[in-house]
């Protein structure tokens, strides 16, 4: 349970800087942020699996590129459902959804360690 928080406290992290620093992603505030990582959880938890089954195919055709759209997607749904929270358009998603990935994998890895878990000392 502890790893879970602190794997979504590093992505509202990655949400907020990720906001600070591109200008076509807005984002409210650290609260919003959180908003934004439950959010985004819970939609590539429920439609995100439906959605990579369905685009299977032209996942493989692409070697792997769409991943990267239907990624962008899922990040660019979630202001619907997060006031405070604002994308100006497909490129700033991409590039957001890029970003805050690499951020929320580095912290993780930096404060989780390896094995992604909060371990016993």
């Amino acid at each position: 349970m502890l790893t879970l928080l602190v794997k979504w406290i590093v992505y509202a992290g990655a949400v907020f800087i990720v906001g600070m620093f591109l200008p076509g992603i807005h984002v409210g505030g650290f609260l919003t942020a959180l908003l934004v990582a439950l959010a985004f959880g819970i939609i590539n938890v429920t439609i995100g699996p439906l959605l990579r089954l369905l685009t299977f195919p032209i996942t493989i055709i692409t070697l792997g590129i769409f991943s990267l759209i239907l990624n962008t997607f899922l990040f660019w749904s979630t202001t619907i459902f997060v006031p405070g929270f604002r994308i100006d358009g497909f490129w700033w998603a991409m590039a957001g959804a890029v970003i805050v990935s690499i951020v929320s994998s580095l912290g993780n890895h930096l404060i989780l360690g390896p094995d992604g878990k909060v371990g016993e000392g």
